[in-house]
């Protein structure tokens, strides 16, 4: 048997179909609440209703079959499926990245999208839940990720304090502790989806299995 491919989307096409629908979560956000849901150990979460949770936990409305399954298509069978590939140690999780200048806008614009996907993750991993019981070893790489999203948000506020004085040379360094942060915060998002992978496989396989019934 050869191993079933996983399907691909492309960006422009997620992003035409959340402006058509106009989704309130940017497109960075809607990947890590996906890798979040996709880690989560709770035995009641579904791939619909994290894709509700986009619009506040409705879809939009549509005006026929086919819009309904186009989003499927693109959200679902396409976007979350093709980033269950995570679930594999060689297969790492990978933050977004933009051309990156020395200037405040642009560690703004940084700080702000990492703080985003940071919180998209962490609001993936809970769905509907107020409460996880999440192996330890994913509780603290958990809590590093809240320490890491505490520092890109006091990036981003002294990046938008124009009284704070910066040199271009200060910024550049700056940049360069961002991209570390990144590289920490997404060595620990994988830990976070092994882990509990893992600990879900486990649980699953505990299980008492039931003889099948023949008719």
């Amino acid at each position: 048997m050869k191993k079933s491919k996983i399907p691909t989307v492309k960006d422009h096409e997620v992003l035409a179909l959340l402006a058509q629908y106009e989704c309130p979560v940017p497109l960075h956000e809607v990947r890590t609440r996906f890798l979040g849901n996709i880690a989560t150990p709770s035995m009641s979460a579904q791939p619909l209703d994290i894709v509700k949770d986009l619009w506040g936990g409705e879809l939009p409305s549509f005006d026929t079959f086919e819009q309904v399954n186009e989003l499927i298509d693109i959200l679902i069978n396409r976007l979350w499926n093709s980033l269950t590939q995570h679930q594999d140690r060689n297969s790492p999780v990978r933050l977004r990245r933009i051309d990156s200048q020395p200037t405040r806008e642009c560690l703004m614009s940084i700080s702000l999208m990492r703080c985003q996907e940071l919180d998209g993750f962490i609001e993936g991993l809970f769905g509907r839940q107020d409460t996880l019981n999440l192996p330890e070893r994913a509780s603290n790489s958990l809590e590093r990720l809240e320490e890491l999203r505490g520092l890109f948000s006091a990036v981003e506020k002294v990046a938008s304090d124009d009284n704070i004085e910066a040199t271009e040379k200060q910024i550049e360094t700056t940049l360069k502790h961002l991209r570390e942060l990144t590289l920490k915060a997404e060595k620990e998002m994988h830990t976070i989806i092994l882990v509990c992978v893992r600990s879900r496989k486990q649980f699953l396989s505990s299980l008492p299995k039931e003889r099948p019934t023949f008719h």
